[in-house]
């Protein structure tokens, strides 16, 4: 996968008298095929993936509620949803206590 060095949309193939071009769809950018910035795959993915890394107090900026937490009784905690089953499956949601930092899923 080839992306365009002016803008960094992605390069689609054109073929003209035997010759393969990559050309941007957005913004016209033509060259000739393998001159442009390559990105594997892979890369792209875990750039994009949802993934949650908890560094310090960042669980600050995720929304509260009201619900018992079930390793110090504490009645608040943070919360978030992941899609963790298939697709047409409701998503799960975590929950991680304000006090203990306990963290536990509910299911659907």
């Amino acid at each position: 996968m080839e992306f365009c060095p002016k803008c960094g949309s992605i390069l689609f193939p054109e073929k003209k008298k035997n010759v393969i071009f990559l050309v941007c769809r957005n913004c016209g950018y033509k060259t000739k095929e393998g001159s442009g910035k390559r990105m594997k795959v892979e890369e792209e993915i875990k750039r994009d993936s949802n993934v949650i890394i908890s560094k310090g107090n960042q669980e600050e900026n995720l929304p509260k509620t009201r619900i018992l937490c079930p390793n110090c009784g504490n009645n608040e905690a943070y919360w978030w949803m992941q899609q963790t089953r298939a697709i047409d499956e409701p998503p799960t949601r975590f929950y991680k206590c304000t006090k203990c930092g306990y963290t536990w899923r509910e299911y659907s």
